[in-house]
């Protein structure tokens, strides 16, 4: 065959470039399309192919359907003649259902990948067969990443060019030995096409997970998840031009060969995608036709030790997923907890981790977001609430609040909490909250405890960064009085170095007492702009503060005197921690009516009371106190959401503008008052 290449077509297709547009990746890979996408095959990759004992094949039978196949044989049954083209001296069995597409001048695609090695490469085109081997020409050819690959050693079971004569088992739809194959396993493989200008594309990929990772329904859909990939989308682009796929799944113990092909849709948004740990869209399946093969493949697998793929363990499953949508129907209501680890961090602080105790799941909260709790302290005639950042990640299956001894919550926490006791808890909330995706470095400042959001945020970067390949550059800095007072130290350490150079952390500490610097600590003193000056270039960075108000605003203060964006600075905020900021330009503020001028009536319908609110009233909240009520409150400064409440008649206005959300139809009765009405409305009405 002569080393002619195909005519060239445009490197992505309508249904690639649709999702690459969605995710927002469509200009850079344009660019990256143009550099890996081959009409050739590297040297590389010819000497991989010629070293596979087996090979994955997609294909398209006469009536459109697609299939995906695996053809056996001892290496070296692969050549590669020229760069553009392969001999292939394999053939389909006559019982495989993927035969009828595996003809001279069929489209194919074809996927080598070594289970043992986690390597695996990719080309499509077409069949020039001949006698003797098939010849296969170029079209597209380019490499994959190791993600989500289960190690596995191969052996041969039999002679893979004996004929298999074993059974065929053919029906519509999955039988209960098709089930059972497809909910334990953790790897299938997906074929699928688009038509082109003047030819057929046919792609075939590798698709991995935990076992169980694709779930099927009663009606025989399954429902797979997409995790974080090389943002080609040949599969799922070619889903969305032609609704077609093939699947293939093998029992690598036994060699039973489980092949399917039907419809197949892509689901870019949906709160399971939300839900799904490490998932970030879904596709479906619904087979046509089902053809099961005991036993028909020559090789067997066996699993190696430790051979789980590090990031489909990043993953989750769906019963993680069916119970963060449980609890997400909860989100508004008080949930029992139940303390299930208690750790001493530093000779103040102590981390409780807390898991659902009724029997919903997690939801999922954002690095950095705190988590409101109440508990029912002696002498108190009615529970106390108070909120505490969340110092975990969101991928680490659990709530941990970090809380410092100092005042009468934290101390009831220290002193009197154990293990399996329960606390009440609402869903996480705030916006204090770090992009990991953002490829802008970050720095982080945590003074004292306000370690603990940016240690959920450096959690979360490296999880993410490790998922996605590709962590976010990030710098902490944790100033603490002394070596004993500093928490997560050995937390901090195995960050980075997961991270593998992505992430540097700056120890400070005031009181250097029986601690050695390079060793103990980067710095000593405390955390000011010429301590920055020293670690940072001051480049284009964002900024993440966190500790006690006067810290928070000094370094504030500092930043923007060197013209870093006021935009790009973003601090947790409770109360006395309030940062006072400087605004780029002129800000335009939310449009506000003015506060009344005049008394107004309130209703509180829950607690059937009246009050009669004046300019000197005070807030709603003050009003509601004033008049015996114990509304649920923690910052009353509009940052932490705790008050939110809903506004039944009437209209409010703030005194001070709020950072929390809050819906239409709610407001938050601690810096809220009502709101001057023409006309004189009627009575302000409020769901307490």
């Amino acid at each position: 065959m002569s080393d002619t290449a195909l005519t060239k077509l445009a490197v992505w297709h309508a249904g690639e470039k649709t999702i690459q547009e969605k995710v927002g990746v469509a200009e850079r890979m344009a660019g990256v399309g143009q550099r890996v996408i081959r009409d050739y095959m590297p040297d590389q990759h010819r000497d991989f192919y010629a070293q596979v004992p087996f090979i994955v094949a997609g294909s398209v039978d006469p009536a459109g359907d697609a299939w995906a196949t695996l053809l056996a044989g001892r290496p070296g049954f692969i050549t590669s003649p020229t760069p553009r083209s392969l001999a292939i001296d394999a053939r389909p069995d006559p019982t495989d259902p993927a035969a009828g597409g595996i003809g001279e001048g069929e489209a194919i695609g074809l996927l080598g990948i070594e289970l043992h090695t986690r390597r695996r490469n990719r080309v499509n085109g077409i069949l020039r067969s001949g006698a003797g081997p098939f010849l296969f020409q170029v079209d597209q050819s380019f490499g994959n990443c190791p993600q989500y690959i289960q190690l596995r050693d191969y052996r041969l079971a039999r002679d893979p060019a004996e004929v298999f004569t074993g059974p065929v088992l053919e029906s519509a739809e999955l039988d209960t030995g098709a089930r059972r194959m497809i909910a334990a396993a953790d790897t299938f493989f997906v074929a699928s096409y688009a038509e082109r200008d003047d030819r057929r594309q046919v792609d075939v990929s590798h698709r991995g997970g935990k076992a169980g990772f694709v779930r099927v329904a009663a009606d025989g859909t399954l429902t797979i998840p997409d995790f974080a990939g090389n943002l080609f989308f040949a599969t799922l682009g070619n889903i969305l031009v032609n609704g077609r796929a093939g699947l293939v799944f093998i029992d690598f113990e036994t060699g039973d060969m489980l092949q399917m092909t039907g419809d197949a849709q892509v689901i870019l948004d949906s709160p399971e995608v939300a839900a799904f740990q490490g998932a970030e869209r879904l596709w479906t399946f619904r087979a046509r036709r089902v053809v099961r093969r005991p036993g028909a493949f020559a090789l067997r697998w066996d699993f190696q030790e430790d051979g789980c793929s590090p990031n489909s363990l990043m993953t989750g499953d769906w019963a993680q997923a069916a119970d963060r949508l449980r609890a997400a129907d909860l989100a508004t209501r008080w949930r029992p907890f139940k303390v299930t680890r208690i750790v001493g961090e530093s000779a103040t602080i102590r981390s409780f981790h807390l898991m659902p105790d009724d029997g919903a799941g997690l939801i999922p909260h954002g690095a950095g977001q705190h988590l409101p709790i109440r508990l029912a302290l002696p002498g108190t005639d009615k529970p106390v609430m108070r909120t505490y950042t969340l110092s975990a990640a969101p991928s680490d299956a659990v709530y941990r609040i970090s809380v410092k001894r100092d005042g009468l919550v934290s101390t009831h926490l220290h002193d009197h909490v154990r293990v399996g006791d329960v606390i009440e808890a609402r869903a996480p909330a705030g916006g204090f909250t770090i992009d990991a995706r953002q490829k802008r470095p970050a720095v982080l400042l945590g003074g004292g405890v306000g370690i603990t959001p940016m240690l959920a945020m450096l959690r979360h970067v490296v999880y993410e960064g490790l998922r996605t390949r590709g962590i976010r550059p990030t710098t902490l800095f944790h100033a603490a009085r002394t070596k004993a007072d500093r928490p997560f130290e050995a937390e901090m350490a195995e960050l980075v170095a997961a991270a593998k150079g992505a992430v540097r952390v700056v120890r400070v500490l005031s009181d250097t007492t029986g601690a050695t610097e390079g060793t103990d600590y980067e710095a000593a003193g405390r955390i000011d702009m010429a301590l920055l000056g020293r670690f940072l270039a001051f480049n284009d960075y964002d900024f993440y503060l966190c500790g006690p108000g006067p810290f928070m605003q000094a370094i504030y203060d500092g930043l923007r005197g060197l013209s870093v964006a006021d935009e790009r600075i973003h601090a947790e905020a409770f109360g006395p921690s309030s940062l006072v900021r400087t605004a780029d330009k002129a800000v335009v503020a939310p449009p506000r009516p003015p506060p009344a001028t005049g008394a107004v009536p309130v209703v509180f319908t829950t607690a059937l009371k009246e009050a009669r609110w004046t300019p000197g009233s005070g807030t709603r909240l003050e009003l509601a106190e004033g008049r015996g009520l114990s509304p649920e409150f923690s910052c009353r400064s509009g940052t932490c959401g705790s008050c939110r409440t809903k506004v039944l008649a009437g209209a409010v206005t703030y005194v001070k503008e709020p950072t929390a959300p809050a819906a239409e139809g709610e407001a938050l009765i601690c810096c809220a008052v009502p709101a001057e009405q023409p006309g004189g409305a009627g009575p302000l009405q409020l769901a307490l």
